[in-house]
């Protein structure tokens, strides 16, 4: 992506950046790969801007573009998930199995990357980038993936989205109601909406920090609900439930230990990069980056995302702690 855009051209497409990556996020269920989607969509709308006559608006136009570059991306029957959307829990005790390759898995999205300066745009987009959300939007087709975030996340009307997709109306209706259907299968019910600057909120981050650094795992899970989950991409093991979390991070997880947690933004969530301590005193590297997911004023998810070398450059986070 190396093409240099004419800047005049570029600072109409620019205020539309982060809402097309969180589109494009929720259609790719990949950060990298929705960076790139804009990119290449800016790219094929500056060479034909020239044709551009202004029958729609510039960000309709952005987005029909968008969904090209996305429906060319989304190959086969291949699609992004989460641990606990392959296979039931594991036992806490069951040996790590091997790492998955990274196009398996739904990846973490910086708020950074996805919301702009509008707090109430930010507090309704927040649901729809839910990791459970996102990996559930992946069990539709490309074009009922594409119909259904239009319709029902971006609220275009039938007649827009049946443009940008070169479908007839009735064709988005029926493909919606299809999406529809499969989102109710797949997708668990909506959570409770909250903000991060939310007390209760804040007073379960801090709860599960001073947990975590003290390594007091029944404190921990004291914070999380009776089926909470945990996870650690690509590592396509999970386990659920207080006992098995517990068990999990005092063996397995024990190198996690006294480990540094930094605050970040990620999903609409509350985030943290992870750093584990190293074998030279006072010096902690990285080891994850960690989204919890809330459900009724507990955490209900920990996802851990490990593949730090890709993960850590997106979040603006350095390659090691030290004090």
């Amino acid at each position: 992506m190396n093409v240099v855009l004419n800047d005049e051209v570029l600072a109409e497409f620019e205020p539309h950046r982060r809402e097309l990556c969180a589109y494009a996020y929720r259609m790719l269920g990949s950060s990298f790969e929705a960076e790139d989607a804009v990119q290449e969509a800016f790219t094929r709308a500056w060479k034909s801007y020239g044709s551009f006559e202004g029958r729609s608006s510039l960000r309709s136009w952005l987005y029909k573009i968008t969904t090209n570059v996305c429906l060319d991306m989304i190959k086969g029957p291949q699609r992004r998930a989460r641990p606990m959307d392959l296979a039931p829990a594991s036992d806490a005790g069951t040996p790590l199995p091997a790492p998955e390759p990274d196009y398996m898995w739904v990846e973490p999205i910086p708020d950074s990357m996805a919301f702009g300066a509008d707090p109430a745009a930010a507090a309704e987009a927040k649901d729809t980038l839910r990791l459970a959300f996102v990996a559930a939007v992946q069990h539709l087709p490309a074009k009922q993936r594409a119909v259904m975030l239009m319709r029902e996340v971006l609220r275009f009307s039938a007649a827009e989205t049946a443009e940008a997709l070169q479908l007839s109306p009735a064709s988005v209706n029926s493909a919606l109601q299809r999406a529809k259907a499969t989102m109710e299968k797949v997708h668990p019910t909506p959570q409770d909406e909250y903000s991060v600057d939310d007390a209760e909120v804040r007073k379960i981050v801090d709860g599960y920090v001073s947990a975590f650094e003290a390594y007091d795992m029944q404190a921990l899970t004291a914070l999380c609900t009776q089926d909470a989950s945990l996870s650690m991409p690509p590592i396509p093991l999970w386990v659920q439930g207080h006992e098995s979390i517990e068990h999990f991070m005092l063996t397995t997880g024990s190198a996690c230990r006294d480990s540094k947690l930094v605050p970040v933004g990620a999903n609409g969530m509350p985030a943290f990069g992870h750093y584990k301590p190293s074998d030279e005193p006072g010096l902690w590297l990285p080891w994850s980056i960690t989204i919890l997911e809330l459900t009724g004023g507990k955490i209900s998810g920990l996802n851990y995302f490990l593949d730090t070398p890709k993960l850590f450059p997106l979040f603006d986070l350095p390659n090691e702690y030290r004090e």
